[in-house]
């Protein structure tokens, strides 16, 4: 099933690459595994894919060291609270999700401390939804002109998550805003490779409109029974709905 999945969302990759007119290997597939056990993991490690994402801290260490003899490159697309960068920084790919001087100052001491340097994302509200994480669009060059004067931490684009609406085209408005933002961010003298956005529902508007990242879930696994442990315990009884956290 998975393989078939894949081979799927790979064409439509590709259709989507050629209205666009771009190559598709200039898009990665980040397998978004949220809530989904190690043999589909698995499983799609044997159909090729290599970037895998995780919104939860607890789940991604779990899973990585369950899986240690596979090769995946690891991406953390959640929300990521500060007091919980120490359990991934020795390791983590990417993390997609910054968007705080104070996550930023984080992420520097602990890969400073680990002797590596981390790449990041800055996390972009192009929605303007109260419910979503991230700067606003305004925001996003003076947070990326900070997070650059720290040491050890390597600022290499973008990420967003569109509306959450049945209809892809509702992406293509705050998905083109953010082509254009990190557009005018490069001629201010900016290198920033990567725009990560589209997930399941609106990956192939994302594409045509300059994604190098795209963040599926359910079209590869399929629909999701239920949320982990640790998402169910973000939420807690008597708590406030948890703010969107790039479920794909």
């Amino acid at each position: 099933m998975i393989a078939q999945n894949l081979d799927t969302i790979r064409r439509r990759m590709a259709a989507a690459c050629r209205r666009a007119g771009r190559k598709p290997e200039e898009i990665t597939l980040i397998a978004v595994t949220k809530t989904f056990g190690n043999e589909l993991i698995r499983e799609a490690v044997r159909a090729g894919c290599r970037d895998f994402g995780e919104n939860f801290v607890q789940e991604l260490v779990r899973k990585r060291r369950e899986l240690g003899g596979e090769e995946i490159r690891w991406h953390f697309v959640g929300h990521l609270q500060s007091n919980k960068v120490r359990h991934i920084i020795e390791w983590i790919h990417l993390i997609h999700s910054v968007d705080s001087v104070n996550l930023g100052n984080e992420i520097s001491k602990r890969a400073q401390n680990a002797g590596r340097t981390v790449e990041v994302l800055v996390e972009v509200n192009s929605t303007a939804e109260k419910t979503k994480y991230g700067v606003r669009p305004e925001e996003a060059a003076g947070l990326i002109g900070r997070l650059r004067q720290l040491s050890n931490i390597k600022v290499s684009g973008l990420m967003t998550i569109g509306p959450l609406a049945p209809d892809p085209e509702e992406s293509r408005g705050p998905f083109r805003s953010m082509r254009k933002l990190i557009e005018t961010l490069r001629i201010g003298g900016i290198t920033l490779p990567h725009l990560s956005m589209g997930m399941t529902n609106d990956f192939e508007v994302a594409i045509e409109e300059g994604a190098t990242m795209i963040r599926l879930g359910t079209a590869i696994f399929g629909q999701r029974s239920g949320l982990s442990r640790e998402a169910g315990l973000s939420a807690g009884q008597g708590a406030t709905v948890p703010r969107a956290n790039g479920i794909s």
